[in-house]
């Protein structure tokens, strides 16, 4: 393998190919309020080759994949389309260049049919009458969808469709382009493992069709198993690009973080205090039933299970989202009910939800005013909000949580994922709360800010903050946990202690499998 140290944009870092690059994006610089965020960043795609852009949150991914979809214009650096020099002012022009982008959270009208999201704006126009000729555009649509292994109904709303599907229209929908560059940011953060292999399949089938497909995401496992070349950027530069076989899964994170990363799971033996949630037969009809356990204040209680096992929907009915049909809940020994969330949040619970963006936060408004939402009765005087006291108040929260942006004015939408996930947690442990409920705290985050949000919860709890935690990464629940609760088809169906637990035997609960029970384990 190369030296590491040494990586750079050097020729011999791409293989030859006897075509020029489908797409090169040569020294790119892109800056926003005198804020760089990108310096010198390239990237080269060939047909045929899926690419894995790798980097932290705030790296300058998303940057340069705006760059490449004509949504920024960059100040510096060429953009080559076989050996031509191109410039995409717009996304209407690199779409018509055949690039195509699938966003980690789904841009489809949830409205309409899955016909007229593949073909919006592009309808088959019958040229006698200016009708849209429905009958040809079921049909096309029809084949694409085969195309992607989906049996759909294109009048479909797709309202109704589970995310792994809607992404399954995005490239159905890529396909109608005719892209020669597909782009997918962060696709299988919110799949199954079967949903995840689906889409594998998917994606080596149009690299068969000579696709370059450029593959954004953070579960380095994953990108080891598809990707052809990996292009590192750090602090928006980029480091280099090699072919994926030369290098390891600890060699990447050292040079996305710039440090060597000892641990992802910081967190130091528990010594558990006094129950500070208790929760006795929670039912939610057609849901889940009979759910019992316990929280203490220090400790971490992970909840496992395979996605629809109801973790999110239980996490929910605590908190006073959803209501339940019985059973009781505790805080402190002191029996409460939740009729809202806000009565939640003044008992002194806390719940970081699953969809950040658009459950967590309000992405048009500052930092500062997103951390102190909770508490506007605090950060007023005489009827009148203190912005300067809102200020202070989310400054604290930002230094302790190493949030990175330029200040607490800024906009929460311009984060990355990873400082946003950081604002979201701020807001609510300015609540100061007992209990603090976190749902998948690191999905769609990189490395280095995964290791934050761990060593975070490793000093809350150390603190006495009770924690429940429900993931979906089997190796955060064991490493971070000092009990795992496993669920299946909205029941508990196994505990463990953070002795105990083995991958083998909480996983073979959350399926049924008697290997749960000790066998095999």
């Amino acid at each position: 393998m190369r030296n590491l140290a040494a990586a750079s944009h050097e020729e011999d870092s791409i293989p030859s190919t006897n075509q020029p690059p489908v797409l090169e994006l040569r020294h790119i610089r892109k800056a926003f309020a005198g804020v760089v965020a990108l310096e010198d960043a390239t990237l080269t795609l060939h047909s045929a080759q899926v690419h894995a852009l790798v980097g932290e949150n705030g790296a300058g991914k998303s940057t340069l994949i705006k760059v490449l979809a004509g949504v920024h214009t960059p100040d510096a650096g060429q953009i080559l389309q076989y050996g031509r020099p191109v410039q995409f002012h717009n996304p209407a022009q690199a779409r018509d260049a055949g690039v195509a982008v699938i966003y980690q959270e789904p841009t489809l009208f949830p409205d309409l049919s899955v016909a007229e999201n593949i073909f919006m704006g592009r309808h088959p126009i019958d040229s006698r009458t200016r009708r849209v000729r429905w009958i040809a555009l079921y049909a096309e649509v029809r084949a694409l969808l085969l195309q992607v292994g989906l049996d759909l109904d294109p009048r479909e709303r797709v309202r109704g469709l589970s995310v792994a599907d809607q992404q399954l229209v995005e490239v159905a929908k890529a396909l109608s382009l005719k892209a020669r560059i597909l782009v997918m940011d962060e696709p299988t953060a919110a799949l199954t493992p079967s949903e995840v292999e689906r889409l594998f399949a998917i994606v080596r089938r149009l690299r068969g069709q000579g696709v370059a497909v450029v593959f954004i995401g953070h579960r380095l496992d994953e990108i080891f198993v598809l990707a052809d070349q990996i292009t590192v950027l750090r602090d928006g530069v980029g480091l280099g690009t090699w072919p994926a076989a030369e290098l390891t899964t600890d060699q990447v994170i050292a040079l996305m973080v710039g440090r060597d990363l000892k641990t992802l799971y910081e967190k130091a033996p528990a010594t558990p205090g006094a129950v500070s949630l208790r929760v006795e037969n929670l039912r939610r009809q057609g849901v889940f039933e009979g759910i019992s356990f316990s929280v203490r204040s220090g400790e971490i209680v992970g909840l496992a299970g395979l996605v629809g096992a109801g973790r999110t929907e239980v996490a929910r009915a605590i908190f006073g989202i959803d209501k339940l049909d019985s059973g009781k809940v505790w805080l402190k020994e002191q029996a409460v009910h939740f009729a809202s969330a806000r009565s939640a949040v003044r008992a002194g619970l806390a719940y970081v939800p699953e969809d950040r963006q658009s459950q967590g936060l309000v992405l048009p408004l500052p930092i500062s005013q997103n951390i102190t939402l909770p508490l506007l009765r605090e950060m007023a005087r005489g009827g009148f909000l203190r912005p300067a006291r809102e200020r202070a108040v989310s400054q604290d929260y930002a230094n302790r949580l190493r949030l990175r942006a330029r200040s607490v004015r800024q906009a929460v939408r311009e984060l990355s994922g990873g400082n946003q996930q950081k604002v979201v947690i701020s807001k609510w442990l300015a609540t100061r709360p007992i209990v603090l409920i976190l749902d998948e705290p690191t999905r769609g985050i990189d490395v280095g800010a995964k290791a934050e949000v761990h060593r975070l919860m490793g000093e809350l709890a150390a603190g006495g903050l009770a924690i429940l935690m429900i993931s979906s990464d089997l190796p955060e629940i064991l490493a971070m946990s000092d009990r795992i609760l496993t669920m299946r088809e909205g029941r508990l169906v196994g505990e463990f202690d953070r002795i105990d637990a083995t991958p083998v035997r909480v996983m073979a609960a959350a399926a049924g499998q008697p290997a749960a029970l000790g066998v095999g384990a």
